[in-house]
């Protein structure tokens, strides 16, 4: 099976377009920033929390409305993408990850909400001004309860605020969205620099010169602007996102995809973690601190930490097969499986191979980065799988 070259010069852009008819060869996903603009890659509540590593919402989109299939899997569910996709398009979704924050994460953004009372909670929940906060500082010894890496990372006055209010929202019904709202706001208040808030090796304690601002900026001080800020965003995007949820199932699983059990499937769309790349229980060190969330990075797949050695390859190979292997069990026949990933080292037609799947499909997506400072092109592929013979 070769790889598709797009027989369509034009990226595609009217998604809706898109039907069980349509050739994948018609599939010209190489969008540039004018092409697919930011405020349309982080729609609604796709953009509740910063994730790096996430495939962005129109390609799940377009294979959802390509195979049309009544459940659609993910085992690497991350921050949710495909379920939210799903359930817009009135998918039935099943979303499975190791880490206990991005499950709370997809949780959130795929629940369904009592939109006044939502937005009750987190206005309450939100000191409404300097004085309140005040005065439950006053009657708060965060320093005391704190960890030595939330020591490290933030400001005095920034991580009483922030320890403040996680303690305040404990009694809300909708905790786990008050929850979102402190871990995003504590990514920001982190003493960092503004332009490496993905992976900051040491904390930022003197003012310096900012590539993002090009200016000279200062490591935070405070956190209660960005609680305010995010909680105002999050109920703009929970309004946006409800006003086209559908009422499909959206379930989300904490747990081990080489071993839990699935729904039956007639889809399965993801994107697996890449060799070597990402650890991701390390990014978001500040909210299993904060929140006293259960650290599983041991049973990650592809860890950043054990590099990209043959023998680093060939566990990731074994891992992601078990994977699969596990889904393939409750995939109807026929089923195809849509798996985005950037295969370099070529891993993933043995990983076909070794489970009896056919590549029906490959096709090539130029990344144009647009956030970051990182250089070079970068390249990513969709594979589309289907089960030999059948």
């Amino acid at each position: 099976m070769a790889t598709l070259t797009q027989a369509n010069p034009f990226p595609l852009t009217d998604f809706e377009s898109v039907n069980p008819n349509t050739p994948l060869d018609d599939l010209n996903l190489n969008w540039q920033e004018h092409d697919l603009p930011e405020r349309q890659r982080t729609k609604h509540v796709h953009r509740l929390h910063p994730y790096l590593g996430k495939f962005i919402p129109q390609i799940v989109e377009i294979f959802l409305r390509k195979y049309r299939p009544l459940v659609v899997v993910d085992p690497f569910c991350g921050s949710g993408t495909t379920l939210v996709e799903a359930n817009s398009l009135g998918i039935a979704s099943f979303g499975a990850d190791i880490s206990e924050f991005n499950c709370i994460l997809s949780k959130v953004k795929t629940d369904k909400y009592a939109i006044e009372q939502v937005e009750w909670e987190i206005l309450d929940a939100l000191p409404q001004n300097g004085a309140t906060m005040q005065g439950r500082l006053m009657e708060y010894q965060a320093p005391q309860v704190a960890s030595d890496y939330l020591r490290e990372w933030f400001a005095p006055e920034a991580l009483e605020e922030l320890l403040c209010y996680r303690d305040a929202i404990q009694n809300y019904h909708y905790r786990d969205v008050l929850k979102v709202i402190l871990s995003r706001s504590a990514r920001s208040a982190r003493m960092t620099t503004h332009f490496d808030l993905d992976f900051p090796q040491r904390p930022q304690l003197e003012p310096y010169q900012c590539y993002k601002h090009s200016r000279v900026c200062h490591p935070t001080r405070n956190a209660g602007h960005f609680l305010k800020r995010y909680s105002l965003d999050t109920i703009k995007r929970i309004k946006e996102f409800a006003s086209i949820q559908s009422e499909a199932a959206s379930t989300v699983v904490w747990g081990d995809s080489r071993n839990i059990a699935f729904p039956q499937c007639d889809l399965v769309v993801t994107s697996p973690p890449y060799v070597g790349l990402i650890d991701y229980h390390q990014q978001h060190s500040y909210a299993y601190e904060l929140l006293g969330l259960r650290w599983n990075e041991e049973a990650e797949i592809g860890r950043a930490k054990r590099g990209t050695s043959q023998a680093a390859q060939q566990d990731y190979i074994a891992n992601i097969a078990k994977v699969f292997g596990n889904v393939k069990q409750y995939l109807q026949p026929g089923s195809r499986l849509v798996v985005v990933v950037h295969d370099r080292r070529d891993l993933y037609r043995q990983i076909a191979e070794k489970l009896g799947f056919e590549v029906e499909t490959e096709l090539r997506r130029h990344v144009n980065r647009r956030t970051g400072r990182r250089a070079g092109e970068f390249f990513e592929s969709i594979f589309v799988w289907r089960e030999k013979g059948i």
